[in-house]
């Protein structure tokens, strides 16, 4: 089951799977009656749910001083209430059927620098700590809960970011350059990770932070 607000991305996800063996639902992630019917559709169709990924986010890239209210709670009802919705309605069945993997997707910028970008690296933050939270709550009810922390990685995001300042091509150099590796990641690594994390392999990892790459230094060269 994928949910998206984009309901065009949908579709062609869909049809790249095969159409029938993925099931779709657009909305706002943020609803909390819809998140709560997905989840519930998901188990019965399939009779149980195996893993969550919460993965909606949204980035203004601004500093502080910069940052309306507006621009601030906005970033945080998605970033951290839309995750901790979804894993609440997940939890039911999960902790119903005594077995169940999440992973949250949070940011390298929740623990390294995040300058310019304040509410974005707060709300990362904020998603680790329920990350941790939520796996050692639910430990016991057998349900693991890990964060990947992604550092840049090729998607319309970043690229977006870059194109809200003077010079995209000199924020791309520098984002760039932070990084251990010296390029950005690409999203095909970054499922790498969730997928071993909600796999059996990882079936005695829980509450840990999984970074993609090391960042928030930069290169000599």
């Amino acid at each position: 089951m994928a949910f998206d607000r984009d309901a065009a991305a949908l579709a062609e996800l869909a049809d790249s799977l095969g159409g029938a063996s993925c099931r779709t639902v657009a909305g706002d992630v943020l609803g909390e009656a819809l998140a709560r019917g997905t989840i519930d559709e998901t188990v019965k169709a399939w009779g149980r749910i195996d893993g969550l990924l919460t993965a909606a986010g949204i980035s203004m890239g601004k500093p502080a001083l910069e940052t309306t209210l507006d621009h601030r709670n906005t970033v945080m009802a998605v970033n951290v209430t839309g995750t901790f919705l979804w894993i609440r309605e997940c939890l039911r069945p999960m902790t119903a059927q005594g077995r169940g993997a999440i992973v949250t997707i949070a940011s390298q910028l929740a623990q390294a620098r995040g300058r310019g970008n304040a509410s974005y690296a707060a709300s990362k933050g904020a998603v680790v700590a329920l990350t941790k939270a939520v796996a050692l709550g639910y430990a016991d009810n057998g349900v693991r809960c890990n964060a990947v922390l992604p550092g840049a990685t090729g998607t319309p995001l970043l690229r977006r970011s870059f194109a809200r300042h003077p010079d995209p091509g000199a924020a791309r150099e520098r984002s760039r350059l932070r990084h251990a590796m010296g390029r950005f990641g690409w999203p095909e690594e970054i499922a790498a990770a969730i997928l071993y994390l909600v796999s059996d392999e990882a079936s005695f990892v829980t509450a840990s932070r999984c970074p993609s790459t090391a960042a928030g230094w930069r290169r000599r060269d």
